[in-house]
């Protein structure tokens, strides 16, 4: 089957898709809306507490970005996880995420009643995961992506894995590559500079 993948428009965008498999850049090319997990994926998966017991994460400055070249390109972005908390919904008020669904037990239910909520196929919704509550919704949607790190048994049901950890760049690296696939990226290269509102991380 001969896919028509789109015109690349940066050199940029050829050397991101160049060691991702045709099939997987087919893939990206229909997500809509990408959703991610944020323990182990936006973050590196280790919770610090203070003396006081307050609870700490730590966000890469290079997932932010990533995701705000993603809502500006016209990709929705969510995030979901099974813990619950302040930082969160911070990290997402700072970056302009609306969607935010934290305390979620049964990721592929919620993420099948988002995507009809969104009005969009399956086949047009990605998710990004690391670990046994990812699996699930790892294996409902249209691109599956997770992070090196992940237990083998979760890599080996997705499609794409980033070369970065979590927490270390992997969600920009996942962006990168859905952008590019798309042919979205080379205009924020080209241009020299981020079309973004307020702060860029």
């Amino acid at each position: 089957m001969i896919m028509n993948l789109p015109k690349l428009t940066h050199p940029a965008e050829a050397l991101i898709l160049a060691k991702v498999p045709p099939a997987v850049i087919e893939r990206a090319r229909q997500v809509r809306l990408m959703i991610f997990d944020v323990d182990g994926v936006l973050t590196d998966g280790r919770l610090w507490y203070s003396e006081h017991g307050e609870l700490m994460k730590g966000f890469h400055a290079l997932d932010g970005h990533g995701l705000r070249l993603m809502r500006e390109s016209g990709v929705d972005v969510a995030l979901m996880t099974g813990r619950e908390g302040p930082i969160v919904a911070r990290r997402a008020a700072e970056l302009g995420i609306p969607l935010v669904f934290q305390g979620v037990r049964d990721k592929g239910q919620a993420i099948s009643r988002l995507a009809q909520e969104q009005g969009l196929e399956l086949s047009e919704v990605g998710y990004m995961g690391d670990d046994i509550i990812d699996m699930a919704a790892l294996q409902r949607v249209g691109f599956a992506a997770s992070v090196p790190n992940a237990p083998a048994y979760v890599s080996q049901i997705v499609h794409w894995v980033s070369s970065r950890p979590g927490g270390s760049g992997a969600v920009r690296d996942c962006c990168d590559v859905i952008l590019a696939a798309q042919g979205r990226l080379g205009g924020f290269l080209a241009s020299g500079t981020a079309r973004l509102s307020g702060a860029i991380q």
